[in-house]
């Protein structure tokens, strides 16, 4: 993971999100398809959204099939873990449980949510037991 991965605005995020779940390269009448309903966006818009994502090197533009395909050279999981690593440094001092207290003491998360969590902890610590004893 490239760590001059640069960060991305809240229309680039929404853009970067349909061309993530998209699992393939897209053109950009389906991004603007896609965005409906949340940006009124005329194409000219796009494309120069577009263009910037190309030159921050979160998209590839291929124009060998005479329509423009667009693809992502940055995967969501990388730049979700990078994000949340920065966020996590940022305002909690790189403590999960700073954050987890400050989320529970703001009602963010309740009761449930932290009974989630405790049972996904779980299952990564039995998860890592299981590995160390291979």
């Amino acid at each position: 993971m490239c760590n001059l991965m640069k960060k991305l605005g809240e229309a680039e995020l929404e853009i970067m999100q349909v061309i993530w779940k998209s699992q393939g390269p897209v053109t950009s009448n389906y991004i603007l398809k896609e965005l409906q309903g949340r940006r009124k966006w005329q194409l000219s818009t796009l494309m120069t959204s577009l263009s910037r994502l190309s030159n921050k090197g979160f998209v590839n533009c291929d124009r060998s099939m005479g329509t423009n395909m667009y693809h992502a050279i940055i995967s969501e999981n990388d730049y979700k873990t990078r994000e949340g690593k920065h966020f996590l440094e940022k305002l909690y001092g790189n403590s999960i449980q700073n954050m987890v207290a400050s989320l529970y003491s703001g009602k963010v998360i309740e009761e449930d949510d932290i009974a989630e969590l405790r049972k996904y902890l779980d299952t990564l610590e039995e998860k890592g037991m299981q590995e160390e004893g291979k």
